[in-house]
């Protein structure tokens, strides 16, 4: 692993490409997809029992980079850039409005 340039997606997501490589993962079924969605929604329960079991914040963030491995892995697989897609989506959320929804702020394409 590159511990000079640990922030750059680039160095992430190479680190992502070798553990599938490693692992064989595109050879015996590990990028395919719907397995994947199967994994981030174990992941995402994983993320949700920490929060309301106030399980730790240390905790928390890894189940956190978990998920964002998984999705890194995603992009690998299907061949797109979520580097990419993250600035794309960014971009439509800052023409976004917000409100407040139950009590919370929410943006969102807010449809009548």
């Amino acid at each position: 692993m590159n511990l000079m340039n640990q922030d750059s997606y680039q160095t992430m997501l190479a680190e992502v490409q070798n553990f599938h490589d490693k692992h064989q993962l595109k050879k015996y079924g590990g990028e395919e997809l719907n397995y994947r969605v199967a994994l981030m929604a174990e992941e995402l329960g994983e993320i949700s029992a920490c929060v309301t079991k106030g399980k730790s914040t240390e905790l928390l963030a890894e189940e956190c980079a978990d998920l964002l491995i998984l999705l890194m892995g995603t992009a690998i697989a299907k061949e797109f850039d979520l580097n990419q897609a993250f600035w794309n989506k960014m971009a439509k959320l800052e023409q976004r409005s917000s409100k407040m929804v139950d009590g919370r702020i929410r943006v969102s394409e807010f449809r009548d």
